[in-house]
C-alpha cells in the first residue's frame, strides 16, 4: 500500500499536465517487453529499427523488465509549471540536466539493486554521459516510432485533461483524486494506492502532477520516490476497443508517410518518382525509404545510375493484412 499525505498547501498545488516523455518511455517499455500493448498491439518495425541507435539501445537496456520493476524517475521528469506546448522539449532538457550523483543513485540503488548493471549502461554512468544519452535516445525513439502518429495521442491527452479539469471545478480535487483509477482511494487527508509495496510519503510543500497516459493504459504509474518528481500517470479514459484513439494497422506500425510510400511501391520506383507522386521532399522520402529498407519492408535494385525501390514479401504481407482489416 502506498499512502500520500496532503496538507492544505500540497492539496492546493495538485495540477494536471501532459507528460510526453512518459508516453515515449511507456511505448519503449512495450517494445522491449515483447508482449505488445493490450490495445495497440506490436509497436511495429519503425520502433524496432530505432533500437539500432546507440542511445535508444541504452534506454532499452534500462527499461527491459527486471526484478525491481523500477523505472528511473529521471526518465520521466515532472512536467514543469507553465504552457503545455513544447513540453517534450522541456522534459528532455530536464533529463539532460540530471546531476550525475542522482543518475548513480537511481540506477545503482533502484533499477539495478537486484541484478548486474549492463556494461553499456555502466560505461555511460562512469563517463558521466548517461543523462545526455538518455535524453537523446528518447528523442530519437520518439522521432522514429511516434512523431508521425503523435497528433491523436496529444489530442486524447488534452481531452482527458479538459474533462478532469471540469470535474475538479464541479466536484473538487478530492473527487478527481479518488476516481482516477480503481487502485486509488481518497481517505481523510490521504491518498491510498493499492500497490504491492509499502511506501508512505508526506507531500507537504510539494505539488503533485496528474498526467493522463495513452500508452501506459491500463496501468497506474506512481512516481513519488524522488523529491520534486511527484507524479501520478493515470490511463486516459474510454480507451477499450480503441474507439477513442485509432491507430490503423499499417499507419500505426509505420507512421502515415511511410505507410503511404509503402502502399505506392507495388511497382519499382525511384526516390524522385516517389517524391513527385506523394508531394514529399526528396530528403524526407530518402529518410523513410532507409527506415523501410532496414526494417525489411522494401527491396532496392540498381538499374544503371538509378536505384529503384519495391515492396518486399514482408512489405506485401503487411499491406495485405491492412487491406483485409478494413
Amino acid at each position: 500500500m502506498i499512502t500520500l499525505r496532503f496538507d492544505a498547501a500540497s492539496l492546493g498545488g495538485v495540477r494536471l499536465a501532459p507528460s510526453p516523455a512518459t508516453e515515449v518511455v511507456s511505448w519503449l517499455r512495450v517494445l522491449v517487453s515483447d508482449q505488445g500493448h493490450p490495445l495497440f498491439g506490436d509497436p511495429g518495425p519503425s520502433a524496432r529499427w530505432a533500437l539500432r541507435h546507440r542511445d535508444v539501445a541504452l534506454l532499452a537496456a534500462v527499461l527491459r523488465p527486471g526484478p525491481t520493476k523500477y523505472v528511473p524517475d529521471l526518465l520521466s521528469p515532472k512536467p514543469p509549471p507553465g504552457p503545455w506546448a513544447g513540453m517534450l522539449r522541456r522534459q528532455l532538457e530536464l533529463i539532460r540536466e540530471t546531476p550525475t550523483a542522482e543518475v548513480v543513485r537511481q540506477l545503482l540503488t533502484g533499477r539495478y539493486a537486484a541484478e548486474p548493471m549492463p556494461d553499456g549502461v555502466r560505461r555511460a554512468v562512469e563517463s558521466g554521459t548517461f543523462a545526455r544519452q538518455a535524453a537523446n535516445g528518447l528523442y530519437w525513439f520518439w522521432r522514429a516510432a511516434l512523431a508521425e502518429q503523435w497528433a491523436p495521442v496529444d489530442e486524447a491527452v488534452a481531452a482527458e485533461m479538459d474533462s478532469q479539469a471540469r470535474t475538479m471545478a464541479t466536484r473538487g480535487v478530492g473527487h478527481v483524486l479518488s476516481t482516477l483509477h480503481p487502485q486509488i482511494a481518497w481517505v481523510g487527508d490521504q491518498l491510498r494506492i493499492d500497490k504491492s509495496w509499502e511506501e508512505h510519503t508526506d507531500l507537504r510543500g510539494r505539488d503533485l502532477v496528474l498526467a493522463p497516459s495513452v500508452f501506459g493504459w491500463p496501468r497506474l504509474w506512481v512516481q513519488v520516490c524522488a523529491p520534486g518528481q511527484e507524479m501520478l500517470m493515470f490511463p486516459v479514459g474510454r480507451l477499450p476497443g480503441g474507439k477513442r484513439i485509432r491507430l490503423p494497422a499499417l499507419a500505426g506500425a509505420l507512421g502515415p508517410s511511410r505507410a503511404t510510400i509503402l502502399v505506392g511501391l507495388d511497382i519499382p520506383r525511384t526516390t524522385t518518382e516517389i517524391s513527385r507522386r506523394h508531394g514529399l521532399a526528396a530528403s524526407t522520402v530518402s529518410y523513410h525509404l532507409s527506415a523501410l529498407f532496414n526494417a525489411g519492408m522494401v527491396l532496392r535494385t540498381r538499374h544503371g545510375s538509378q536505384v529503384r525501390y519495391q515492396r518486399s514479401e514482408q512489405g506485401e504481407a503487411l499491406v495485405r493484412t491492412n487491406e483485409t482489416d478494413r
